[in-house]
């Protein structure tokens, strides 16, 4: 195996936070802005399916992994346990004020049926590309507040919880990719890693985009008007899309690993909120391996 770039001192903590069970959620959520609104509730839309498909991914090779990142896979899975059951609610809410979510669901679904019976290994370089997607995301959200300024704060919470921990688990993937990969030579990881990312980056766009026009449909907003405010809020201001360009670059980078940027300062600005939901050091391992199963 590869030398481990994962902190020697890094803490995976699972949070049990529960958000807006009894919120009523404004149809434009984020700020009153249609556009910022339509880009997280279509990505929250894969969430619960996509975070399932990530751990079973890991899981898949979790056998015979040092005790360290053993210890590391069973918190990712508890805290993408979470992360489906509260991203669940939050599309459950999406679909109160009105937006019908149910098509950009079933893509969801069409998608994991379409690779069944790819090779596992595959699909493990899959979440590694989408685990470091969303640890981009999580970076950008932890560095910049203001992005969220006038959203309701129940569900700058929720994201703001998530990104957390995203980051938190950020190498387990990719460790876990190494330890898998660990007979193959160094191009034949850098090759497949690659040609994956490139395929991933093309579909993933592609379906996020088409999601946000779809429910921008819904509010009456098509055409160039549509197109105009997504580019802006992606790629001028607030950019995540752009920001994040750098970060996916490095991706394809010969020795790259998640970790080559420390960013766990991001963490340490806003989780002293979420102390009261930390999961006990302690708890029984009957828990642990409910969660875990």
């Amino acid at each position: 195996m590869a030398k481990d770039k994962t902190p020697v001192d890094l803490t995976i903590t699972p949070r049990d936070r529960r958000f807006g069970r009894d919120a009523k959620q404004d149809r434009w959520w984020f700020a009153g802005d249609p556009f910022k609104t339509a880009f997280l509730n279509a990505l929250s839309v894969t969430f619960p399916r996509g975070e399932a498909y990530f751990v079973e991914s890991v899981k898949a090779f979790r056998d015979g992994v040092p005790p360290k990142l053993e210890r590391e896979i069973r918190a990712f899975v508890q805290q993408e346990v979470m992360h489906s059951r509260e991203h669940v609610v939050f599309n459950r809410k999406v679909a109160e004020t009105g937006y019908d979510i149910q098509p950009l669901e079933q893509a969801v679904i069409d998608s994991m049926e379409q690779v069944k019976g790819r090779a596992p290994i595959i699909d493990l370089c899959v979440t590694m590309a989408l685990e470091h997607y969303t640890a981009l995301l999580a970076e950008g959200i932890l560095k910049n507040p203001e992005w969220f300024e006038g959203a309701d704060k129940e569900w700058v919470d929720l994201w703001r919880w998530h990104a957390i921990e995203e980051i938190e688990h950020k190498g387990v993937a990719y460790d876990t990719w190494l330890h898998a990969t660990k007979d193959w030579s160094r191009w034949k990881r850098w090759s497949v890693k690659s040609r994956v990312m490139a395929i991933i980056t093309v579909i993933f766009w592609k379906r996020r985009i088409s999601g946000m026009l779809y429910l921008l449909k819904q509010d009456g907003i098509t055409g160039w008007r549509a197109g105009w405010g997504l580019f802006k809020r992606l790629l001028i201001s607030p950019g995540i899309l752009r920001k994040a360009i750098p970060g996916w670059l490095s991706y394809f980078l010969p020795g790259f690993h998640p970790w080559n940027r420390d960013d766990r300062q991001l963490i340490q600005l806003v989780d002293s909120e979420y102390e009261d939901a930390r999961m006990p050091q302690g708890e029984s391992e009957g828990r642990r391996e409910a969660l875990a199963a």
